[in-house]
């Protein structure tokens, strides 16, 4: 396929964008958006490095393909020409627009944004190519925990987005409480589809289908949000959950399921596909109990996976309990202790997480260390924490 695809561009646009292509153009009019055959025709290995959607196409249009775009092939950039104000270029960011030429773009900056798109895609092939001479790394990892108000989803919608910050475009975050499933209010998000439409029709079996059904978030990690009601939740079955997973493992190099507390049919179909479980207790006497608990029973069922991670969340000195305390009562150290720390409420009412946020605190510095241990080559945390802020 061509360098550059504009669709529903006005002929000066697209000579001008020959001329910084060499000629690398192909143009079409917006009845090339109506029959859905664009995405297809994105999914295929020779994708065009830039998709430009003129001015001829509805905003509302253009922010949808874009969304779309990114998820099937995101090594094309989307374009979108129109005038742009703070507020517009904010929505076209979240909706997965990587930039907005004005109708009057010059030659200078119609090369400015084809040089833009060509680093972008570089730099995305080059995170999402494989090791010469090995398979490609592909996780399932599954966050669980014996009991709830652990800060289950916290976990997993931080170390979701810091391994979508690690490499670009390889992360999906699956919502697994099927009837009380809060990981789009933990992102802040308003999808348009949840998991059962997801877990429906042609997304159940056509993973191009199944990518229009996911909800982006402005860090790039794609999300398939919970249930809208518990009623809707309890249709989708441990079977849908299995196609799901096993659909995404093959598009994505992470897929982290958050799952509901305890240890349900779902999250038991979910451990059964899973490479990596991070399992969360607090530090309370039936919390370390119950997280024993869950580790024997998942060892005598043989879901316990090779990478498996512990996580101690809320620790602090006042309940009178020690490290060495909770340590001896699981029969295994602790991978990751998280402190009580005020910038969680806030992190969690506002819908920012913190490893998109960015920080100094020791709950921070411990989800970085959480991401690292998934995704050595992530950005190490800043500072110089106490073992209680992150990996031990």
């Amino acid at each position: 396929m061509s360098t550059v695809l504009t669709i529903g561009a006005d002929g000066d646009l697209v000579e001008r964008f020959a001329e910084a292509s060499g000629g690398d153009v192909v143009a079409l009019g917006v009845e090339a958006l109506a029959d859905g055959g664009l995405l297809g025709a994105l999914a295929a290995p020779d994708a065009p490095l830039l998709v430009v959607l003129g001015a001829e196409v509805d905003l509302d249009e253009s922010f949808a393909v874009a969304g779309n775009v990114d998820v099937v092939a995101p090594s094309t950039s989307v374009v979108v020409v129109a005038f742009a104000d703070p507020d517009l270029w904010m929505e076209a960011m979240r909706a997965g627009v990587r930039d907005l030429l004005s109708p009057h773009a010059t030659p200078a900056d119609v090369a400015a944004v084809l040089t833009r798109a060509t680093a972008r895609a570089e730099a995305r092939r080059a995170v999402l190519a494989p090791v010469p001479g090995s398979a490609p790394t592909r996780r399932v990892v599954v966050v669980a925990s014996p009991k709830g108000g652990v800060g289950k989803t916290t976990v997993a919608t931080n170390l979701a987005v810091g391994l979508a910050a690690a490499e670009p475009g390889s992360t999906v975050l699956v919502d697994l409480d099927v009837q009380f499933g809060d990981v789009a209010s933990a992102l802040a998000l308003v999808p348009q589809y949840a998991l059962p439409e997801a877990v429906q029709g042609a997304a159940s079996n056509d993973p191009l289908v199944l990518k229009t059904f996911l909800t982006r978030h402005p860090t790039g990690l794609q999300v398939v949000p919970g249930s809208d009601s518990p009623a809707a939740g309890d249709a989708v079955t441990p079977a849908d959950v299995a196609r799901l997973v096993d659909m995404l493992s093959r598009e994505f190099r992470y897929v982290v399921v958050d799952t509901a507390p305890g240890l349900s049919d779902h999250t038991l179909t979910a451990l059964e596909r899973a490479t990596d479980l991070v399992l969360l207790g607090s530090m309370d006497v039936p919390g370390v109990r119950g997280l024993r608990k869950e580790m024997d029973v998942l060892g005598e069922l043989g879901l316990l996976p090779r990478g498996r991670h512990l996580v101690l969340n809320g620790a602090g000195s006042g309940g009178g309990l020690a490290l060495e305390d909770v340590e001896k009562t699981l029969g295994a150290p602790l991978d990751v202790v998280l402190p009580r720390h005020d910038a969680v409420p806030l992190s969690t009412n506002t819908g920012v997480p913190l490893l998109e946020k960015g920080g100094k605190d020791p709950v921070t510095r411990g989800l970085q260390a959480l991401v690292q241990r998934l995704a050595p080559h992530a950005a190490a945390p800043r500072g110089r924490g106490r073992r209680k802020a992150g990996a031990r």
